[in-house]
């Protein structure tokens, strides 16, 4: 089978940037990759025209963009990962007695992509196929805040990005890295009736074999009574059965 080296070259690329932990200067990635100093420029251009990476001028440095993100969770979205979530979130229900979906971010959005009702319980809006903005739900925020700074900032660049249900939630990127911040102690992400008044929702976030942030596992209830996701559940969820 022939190869296209310019395709490889690409490949090549989008490989390097991830294994990075943070973005990297273009010098790096031409020498990491073996590729010329020119053919590089050109190719994080036209991958940057197309969003799949992001450029840090101030930084001068590049890393993954959006759309990238986009397609690597496009696998995610398929039937193999849902089934191996399907048992440990009818567990989670089971345990907490309030419905529970499970969440892959796409874009600024997350994507419901499983959903297991409590006997009794209500049909929520976060059924499955619903598109909710990340920055207000809890399980976008249970992704959101283990991206890297650099891919936040890519998906929330201006305060156009921080749309709004019923007036309440994060506005600006200071306030969302303040909000994810918190997530990060706590270890779980929340939101009270930013989603749907008189209801808030607890989340973990479901790691893949590289503890990267694949989705999110939230669960409902009244505001009154949030009820936090146990972790062990979460961990189930993954892949290769690590979680938070």
């Amino acid at each position: 089978m022939s190869i296209v080296p310019a395709a490889a070259q690409v490949l090549a690329v989008l490989r390097y940037l991830a294994r990075q932990a943070a973005p990297v200067p273009a010098a790096a990635i031409s020498r990491d990759v073996g590729l010329p100093r020119s053919t590089t420029y050109h190719l994080l251009d036209t991958l940057a025209a197309d969003g799949f990476v992001v450029h840090l001028p101030e930084e001068r440095r590049y890393g993954l963009g959006v759309s990238a993100f986009e397609l690597a969770s496009g696998y995610e979205r398929q039937a193999p990962f849902q089934r191996l979530a399907r048992a440990p979130l009818a567990a989670l229900v089971d345990r907490t007695g309030h419905n529970a979906n499970l969440a892959v971010l796409h874009g600024r959005e997350v994507i419901y992509v499983i959903e297991e009702r409590a006997p009794g319980r209500p049909p929520l809006v976060s059924e499955v196929g619903v598109r909710l903005p990340a920055h207000l739900t809890a399980s976008g925020r249970a992704v959101l805040a283990l991206l890297p700074a650099a891919q936040v900032r890519a998906i929330f660049p201006d305060r156009s990005a921080f749309v709004q249900r019923y007036g309440v939630g994060p506005t600006s990127l200071t306030a969302l890295r303040a909000l994810l911040a918190q997530v990060r102690r706590r270890g779980y992400a929340t939101e009270e009736g930013e989603v749907t008044p008189g209801l808030s929702s607890v989340a973990a976030p479901v790691l893949d074999h590289h503890a990267h942030p694949i989705a999110g596992s939230p669960s409902p209830s009244p505001a009154t009574r949030p009820t936090r996701p146990n972790a062990g559940g979460s961990r189930a969820m993954s892949p290769r059965r690590r979680g938070n």
